[in-house]
């Protein structure tokens, strides 16, 4: 809990959770630094942090299934709300729930809401058939490992673009890998079904793209005008408590990977914000109380 702020409590379909861990975004960098693009409601302080995975402490009204005691993940959508899980405890709505994983450490399970989701909803977008082929970049990082794992198990072909170093990391998860120092447009035009820019590469990738295929921005300003029949989209990650529910069940069977750089205290938060500022991180950097 932020030094002086009262415990919140849960209004009408909200349940307050008992942190037990949350990640560190670049979002969250912008904002501590005063550079994030658009405007942010008045009135300081804001507590950061979207991710969460923690205990239900209390229960508002008409809330449905949660009850106190039961271990949950999800995350805040922040910009919308402003109501941040680096905390020690944290009110979100009940719908925003889900089980947490059994079996995985708190550390770990909090890697995957935003960033699992991301991935999901990206691939969702594109509703591609199996067999389809995909290529992501950005392949290494949060967001584009799970895109990887869930294209696998989606029974897509993934191809990743990535740093020499990721070479292994993205072949673990069945793709095919273009080193980030290549010109894939000069390789491969038009040989991709779907493209999903999470290294924000930008709109020279829909070259990349088949008549009729479909391309995913990193965020709505990035989203390219839609050319040759290809459906462009932009990711705006939303919480689901059902899909995240699903990738909770891919993750306990192993087959999404969870990725942790570094475990850091609330204490040492300065810390956690600098490791992710340096840049080239491999993982979620992840706070506990």
């Amino acid at each position: 809990m932020a030094a002086g702020l009262p415990v919140p409590e849960p209004g009408p379909g909200q349940v307050r959770v008992r942190v037990a861990a949350s990640v560190v975004h670049p979002v969250d960098l912008m904002i501590r630094a005063g550079r994030f693009p658009a405007p942010l409601p008045a009135g300081l302080p804001y507590v950061p942090g979207w991710d969460v995975v923690g205990t239900v402490d209390a229960v508002g009204p008409s809330v449905g299934d949660l009850t106190a005691d039961d271990d949950v993940i999800g995350f805040s959508p922040w910009l919308r709300t402003t109501v941040g899980a680096h905390a020690e405890y944290v009110v979100l709505e009940a719908a925003w729930l889900t089980a947490a994983p059994t079996g995985i450490p708190a550390s770990e399970a909090a890697t995957l809401p935003t960033n699992g989701l991301a991935a999901a909803q990206a691939l969702d977008l594109l509703a591609l058939p199996t067999g389809s082929s995909v290529l992501v970049t950005g392949a290494a990082g949060q967001v584009g490992g799970f895109t990887l794992a869930l294209a696998r198990v989606a029974g897509l072909h993934a191809t990743g673009i990535a740093g020499a170093d990721d070479r292994e990391f993205v072949e673990s998860q069945g793709a095919a890998f273009v080193p980030r120092s290549d010109d894939p447009i000069a390789a491969a035009p038009g040989s991709f079904d779907a493209v999903v820019d999470l290294a924000l590469i930008g709109p020279s990738l829909m070259e990349l793209v088949r008549d009729e295929g479909g391309y995913v921005a990193a965020s709505p300003p990035l989203r390219p005008e839609p050319v040759r029949g290809i459906r462009t989209f932009a990711l705006d990650v939303l919480p689901d408590s059902s899909r995240l529910g699903e990738l909770v069940k891919l993750v306990e069977s192993g087959d999404l990977p969870l990725r942790v750089a570094g475990v850091y205290s609330f204490a040492d938060a300065a810390t956690a914000h600098n490791r992710l500022a340096q840049g080239g991180v491999r993982g979620g950097v992840v706070i506990v109380p």
